[in-house]
């Protein structure tokens, strides 16, 4: 009898594995896409939907991505580029936390609202949007609010968290359980056309020193707005500084924030 292994075995292209092979071997063996997924990559079959990872990213750290898991707090500007790029990567588990929906002005930067989903929730609109571009990714949507009291249980279990929220209080509050958990934090922010982006790992107080000054419940992006590409900018620097945690790559950006001024193209680095 044809096993799992042999079937990807005899339809890899070489060291890639097609679509067409996942999906047939997904409806013949009775398994889903991450199965499937996990099954190659442990053979060292590369799907080919990342192919053009292959000269940054081994065949191994693909699979080290694919066993992460990572939660996203918020699905908003921030968190909307955020699940999208962690999908395409190829980030086995996403935990996406919002209890919001999709209004209309979120249409000038948040890439999850468009005007047929108005009125649905956010998280849901993450799940079906990962279906469409990587199936064998999981996203777990949570439709309600991060709190001190839900956070031990909503962040069990996850490598590492994004931080995508727009207040400074509970900012402050995911930083104390990410410290309870031992879990490394990657914070970022935005307002118009500046942002930041830090990291707080186990035992250090970043989100405390970033914002020990700050006395309101939000930043200056109630005063600024958000412009469409800032989040793009930001996350797109989070979801790196992810993929340097867990593949154990780089240098990552402890110790230190980067205040990012895309008006005048400044990038400074602040010492924390």
């Amino acid at each position: 009898m044809e096993t799992l292994h042999d079937f990807l075995r005899s339809h890899a292209q070489g060291d890639l594995l097609p679509w067409e092979a996942k999906v047939e071997a997904a409806t013949r063996f009775g398994l889903t896409f991450g199965a499937v997924e996990e099954a190659a990559l442990e053979m060292n079959l590369l799907p080919v939907c990342y192919q053009q990872n292959q000269q940054s990213i081994t065949t191994t750290q693909q699979l080290r991505l694919f066993r992460s898991k990572v939660a996203v707090m918020g699905c908003g500007g921030l968190g909307g580029y955020a699940v999208e790029e962690l999908a395409r990567i190829g980030i086995g588990e996403i935990k996406v936390i919002d209890p919001d929906v999709v209004e209309e002005n979120n249409f000038n930067r948040q890439i999850y609202s468009s005007i047929p989903l108005i009125g649905k929730h956010k998280v849901d609109v993450a799940v079906q949007r990962v279906e469409e571009i990587n199936p064998a990714v999981t996203v777990v949507p949570v439709k309600k609010a991060f709190t001190i009291k839900s956070g031990l249980e909503l962040l069990q279990g996850i490598d590492v968290v994004m931080d995508a929220l727009d207040s400074i209080p509970t900012r402050l509050e995911l930083g104390d359980i990410c410290t309870k958990l031992n879990i490394p934090l990657v914070h970022g922010s935005i307002a118009g056309w500046y942002g930041q982006v830090a990291l707080q790992f186990p035992g250090e107080n970043t989100l405390e020193k970033i914002y020990s000054r700050c006395t309101g419940q939000s930043g200056i992006e109630r005063e600024t707005g958000n412009l469409s590409f800032t989040p793009a900018v930001v996350a797109s620097i989070e979801v790196s500084e992810v993929c340097k945690i867990l593949l154990g790559e780089g240098t990552p950006l402890r110790r230190r924030m980067l205040s990012i001024n895309l008006l005048d193209m400044e990038v400074v680095e602040v010492e924390l």
